[in-house]
């Protein structure tokens, strides 16, 4: 999920990910009245013209391509944002009593504005969850900015494919096959358990700054985070380094803060990098 004030080019590297990886994309506004049936399909009723028989036929919605982008999914009501996450747990589409399988490989990119609140539908907590990572999208530095100003916005600039759609599933089943030694699987579950108040692994100063700390997803999602980062930088195996740097963006979204934390202005990226801080001494 990219967070990030409007304007910084979520959407555009979301689609250029796609080109770059020959995968189908698909892009959905989210908006208010936006429905279940607006993402997954609906199954309408088709006419024979020919013998006048009546069969209903299934159309598929904009859920069914390589690559989607919810874009601002926090505009539209809980029941749409369910149909979506349901569909990305379970990798298929129910609709008149059949399943309708989604293609592989199948990713869920998600845009969030963090600053407009008025007529936004915020994620449950359990939904979050369901996505790998929570991206921090930041406005450019002023060398950046001052190239991205004068470039032609009406003749964006063309993206080279680098992959398709199947080297990118042999991709990801390699870096799924990365070992990942004990040590580094001890340093997981010692970040993940020091977030929740409740247990006593628990740094004494961080629990009153807690409501509701990570639960053993966040472990499996860092774990592979942490091998495909292996995989990237072509090491045959998973480092404890590994699970530091992708600590922030895996629990970001996991970490609820209290409001004790709220009211001293302290923010969950704030408190992971106290755990994190803590994995090393």
């Amino acid at each position: 999920m990219f967070v990030g004030v409007p304007g910084l080019a979520k959407t555009l590297i979301v689609q250029s990910l796609a080109e770059a990886t020959s995968l189908e994309f698909g892009r959905i506004q989210f908006t208010p009245d936006l429905m279940p049936a607006d993402i997954t399909g609906t199954e309408v009723l088709d006419v024979d013209p020919g013998s006048n028989e009546k069969a209903f036929r299934f159309v598929r919605g904009p859920i069914f391509a390589h690559l989607l982008l919810a874009d601002e999914i926090n505009r539209t009501p809980p029941k749409t944002q369910a149909a979506l996450l349901q569909a990305m747990q379970e990798g298929r589409v129910h609709a008149g009593g059949k399943a309708h399988q989604l293609p592989q490989p199948f990713h869920v990119f998600a845009t969030r504005n963090p600053i407009e609140q008025e007529g936004t539908y915020p994620l449950p907590e359990a939904q979050l969850d369901r996505f790998m990572l929570e991206i921090e999208v930041r406005y450019p530095e002023r060398s950046d900015e001052e190239r991205i100003i004068t470039l032609d916005h009406r003749r964006p600039a063309a993206v080279d494919a680098v992959l398709d759609a199947a080297q990118l599933q042999r991709f990801q089943n390699l870096a799924a096959r990365l070992p990942v030694p004990e040590s580094v699987v001890a340093a997981v579950v010692t970040l993940v358990r020091a977030s929740r108040p409740a247990e006593g692994e628990c740094p004494a100063h961080l629990r009153e700054m807690i409501r509701w700390g990570a639960g053993p997803r966040a472990g499996q999602q860092l774990i592979a985070a942490s091998r495909a980062r292996a995989a990237l930088q072509g090491r045959a195996c998973v480092v404890v380094e590994d699970v530091h740097e992708l600590a922030l963006p895996v629990l970001a979204h996991r970490i609820i803060p209290s409001f004790a934390a709220e009211s001293r202005g302290v923010s969950a990226r704030e408190i992971i990098a106290e755990l994190r801080a803590g994995l090393t001494t």
